[in-house]
């Protein structure tokens, strides 16, 4: 199941950093991004199943940082896009959200019954529910940039996605931290 996720999830990465780039879309970068943090993730949880709680701890906390890294990294794109004052493309945005959206949707669902097996699972999954979220306000944002014509939905969706990361990185570092060895 691990595996099939790390591939759903390269696979989304490599189309949604292509979409945003094109886009110039904060929030499908952000998501894009996200979905190689995922992968990277996903990879390590493959790694760490059966070595015992030191190494998902490890792993928990490899997962933490990422998410931490990633919030940073989306707070420094918003900040580019407000200097060059871009309106991103909403159809590339909505079109991409929507195929996002489906294959979190079926990530999540895959992981739904492991979400408490353990803490790497628990990371996992918190991962894919951000990645479902992060989906629906790229698509949010994209038809708030088609109806005000401006970054500004873009940008607060980028932003709300940076938070949600940020918040999710904390409960999983807390958890590593935590977790007995």
């Amino acid at each position: 199941m691990l595996r099939a996720v790390l591939w759903i999830n390269l696979a989304m990465f490599v189309m949604e950093f292509g979409a945003g780039l094109v886009a110039q879309s904060t929030a499908l970068l952000a998501d894009s991004v996200d979905m190689l943090g995922d992968a990277i993730v996903y990879g390590f949880s493959l790694y760490v199943i059966g070595k015992g709680a030191v190494w998902q701890a490890r792993g928990a906390l490899l997962k933490g940082i990422i998410m931490a890294a990633f919030a940073a990294g989306i707070v420094v794109e918003v900040a580019v896009k407000l200097m060059r004052g871009v309106t991103p493309a909403s159809d590339i945005m909505s079109v991409v959200g929507l195929v996002a959206l489906a294959a979190n949707a079926s990530v999540l669902a895959f992981l739904w019954g492991h979400r408490t097996d353990d803490l790497n699972m628990r990371s996992a999954w918190l991962c894919s529910r951000n990645d479902v979220i992060a989906n629906a306000g790229v698509i949010l944002a994209a038809a708030g940039v088609a109806i005000t014509r401006t970054p500004w939905p873009d940008i607060a969706v980028g932003v709300g996605i940076a938070i949600l990361f940020a918040t999710s990185a904390v409960s999983v570092l807390r958890g590593a931290v935590r977790q007995p060895a």
